[in-house]
């Protein structure tokens, strides 16, 4: 019997999800519902686009705390012609904004990024201007085949009759309660009777379905253009906001090229700056290409300390000059290059931690949400969208609805730094809507939320699969690590033997319950047949289309023909 990973692994695990297959089209969520919106499109006849959008709106409705139409994104598209095209619809710093807009509280961590009253986290002042929901919808206008109306149907309808809270949800919602308690709007919502949403209990936004409603009739110019624009605005001027008309109408979806790299016979294609996700995924490979990692096992203690150690050359690269190329150059070429990264590698000692990381640790909040979409017709779309953090700013606007984000947070709140803040910067971000191709056909495609977490575990994923030889399902549920320079993060799944060989190395490790949030992955083998994948982290659910339209021949008969 041929070996497998496991028969070299160090640190074995059993799947606690199920993959699904098909051939007529698969998506992959962090929600159910949301995956049965883009499922529902799929079998009506649209393409990947349209699904995707299907979903992402679904799960502005299920997964209110993580996504929503006042928030940011990366959209990466494959198309079926082979091309591959970047949506960024990142948000971006108000023109009211500055280096000095908020007074920091420290130059030092842990509360360097910390600011008087919490103005760049909390409430109207943190939330910067929203792309996502232009670049939805321009995306949709011109990759898609279904109307925007259309696609919102299954939104719409789950936003005015309601849906099951999750117990994901539900403990998402304990877990800022303290903050969701000082808004009113919000907290009637979330926490109604002072208590948390419970598991089952059901959550009808009605008023947000109006909004959803005018959205589908008048598009993206509603928020940016419209009425529902007007409503920000107005609760931005009473409420300290930076927002206004004027940025409102600055938005503008941006078409990037994406970054290409190669890893043994993988190439990787991801997204640019200002994501720092496709280029320091690629570099981590890199230096991983010089290392036979596949030899060493999966979580073998001498692969778990080359994985902690590229985390952290990443990471300083990153603070030094990751940012948005418009405002900073961002040296893609040489952070990509095969030789940059020998440099690197021979910099590494396989015996000894080192001490790679900046000066200062950056942000990002953990809270996002990933949907990876796959046709019959070779149409690709892996998507990472985001409000920032766990319910964005903690408010919720009452004429819309909805919550918006707290992307001001990632800034860096002190003048003169790479993240400064800046008059229509966009915020830097980990998002990692990877598509891997082997003989130029996609053989992966996935993503995941997890902010600074997330091109980490994007990056151990596709080792799982191209190293170690996994498969879908166990690729995005393989136990992780992770670290930017200060403590090591490690997974359960990962032995007190094998933590303490890390430590004997001089790594400082810390515990957690998970690393970076539910990933979601399409395999797609050579006969047409794709394998959807989601893991335990998130409420994520693979639905794949089988079947199809009757045969041409198939008829009914009032009577029996004659022979």
């Amino acid at each position: 019997m041929a070996k497998t990973w496991r028969d070299q692994a160090h640190a074995n695990f059993d799947c606690m999800k199920h993959p699904a297959t098909a051939r007529g089209g698969m998506i992959v969520t962090n929600h159910p519902l949301a995956s049965s919106a883009g499922a529902e499109v799929l079998a009506a006849g649209g393409n990947a686009v349209d699904a995707a959008v299907a979903a992402l709106f679904t799960l502005t409705v299920v997964e209110p705390m993580m996504v929503g139409i006042i928030g940011g994104g990366m959209t990466h598209l494959r198309q079926a012609d082979g091309r591959h095209v970047l949506i960024d619809g990142q948000a971006f710093a108000p023109l009211a904004a500055s280096e000095t807009t908020y007074q920091t509280i420290s130059d030092q961590q842990p509360d360097y990024l910390e600011t008087a009253g919490r103005e760049n986290a909390v409430g109207a002042k943190a939330v910067a201007v929203p792309g996502a929901l232009g670049a939805w919808c321009d995306t949709l206008a011109r990759f898609g085949t279904f109307s925007l109306e259309d696609v919102m149907v299954a939104s719409i309808r789950h936003a005015s009759a309601g849906f099951r809270a999750t117990p994901y949800l539900s403990a998402c919602i304990e877990e800022a309660s303290q903050d969701l308690a000082k808004d009113k709007p919000i907290s009637e919502m979330f926490l109604p009777g002072g208590q948390p949403l419970k598991p089952g209990q059901r959550l009808v936004q009605p008023v947000y379905a109006d909004t959803l409603r005018a959205i589908a009739r008048d598009g993206a110019s509603a928020l940016y253009d419209g009425e529902l624009g007007s409503h920000l605005v107005d609760y931005m001027q009473a409420n300290h906001g930076l927002i206004s008309k004027a940025d409102l109408a600055a938005q503008k979806p941006i078409e990037r090229e994406c970054v290409r790299g190669t890893f043994r016979d993988y190439e990787i294609v991801g997204p640019p700056p200002p994501s720092s996700g496709g280029t320091h995924v690629i570099q981590m490979l890199n230096v991983l290409e010089g290392f036979d990692v596949a030899a060493m096992g999966f979580g073998s203690p001498d692969a778990l300390h080359l994985l902690a150690e590229v985390h952290k050359i990443a990471f300083a690269d990153r603070a030094a000059v990751t940012a948005d190329p418009a405002f900073v150059d961002v040296p893609v070429d040489t952070l990509i290059d095969k030789a940059y990264a020998k440099s690197l590698r021979e910099q590494i000692s396989t015996e000894h931690a080192q001490s790679w990381h900046s000066r200062f640790a950056q942000a990002e909040s953990a809270n996002t949400t990933h949907v990876t979409v796959a046709d019959k017709d070779g149409n690709v779309v892996s998507s990472t969208q985001t409000i920032n953090s766990l319910f964005g700013s903690r408010i919720l606007i009452p004429t819309l609805g909805t919550i918006p984000n707290n992307y001001m947070y990632i800034f860096d709140p002190h003048p003169g730094q790479t993240l400064s803040i800046a008059p229509g910067k966009r915020v830097t971000t980990s998002m990692s809507p990877i598509i891997a191709l082997r003989d130029g056909r996609p053989a992966l495609a996935l993503g995941l939320p997890g902010g600074l977490r997330i091109f980490g575990g994007a990056m151990q994923a596709l080792l799982n699969a191209i190293e170690f030889g996994m498969n879908a399902q166990q690729m995005v549920e393989a136990p992780r690590i992770w670290t930017q320079g200060q403590d090591v993060e490690v997974e359960p799944g990962f032995s007190p033997e094998i933590c303490a060989a890390l430590a004997a190395r001089g790594h400082k490790l810390l515990p957690v319950p998970h690393v970076g949030g539910g990933m979601n992955a399409i395999a797609f083998d050579a006969d047409g047949t794709m394998t959807g994948a989601a893991c335990w982290r998130a409420d994520g659910t693979p639905i794949g289309i089988g079947g199809g339209l009757a045969s041409a021949e198939a008829r009914f008969w009032a009577e029996a023909p004659n022979a």
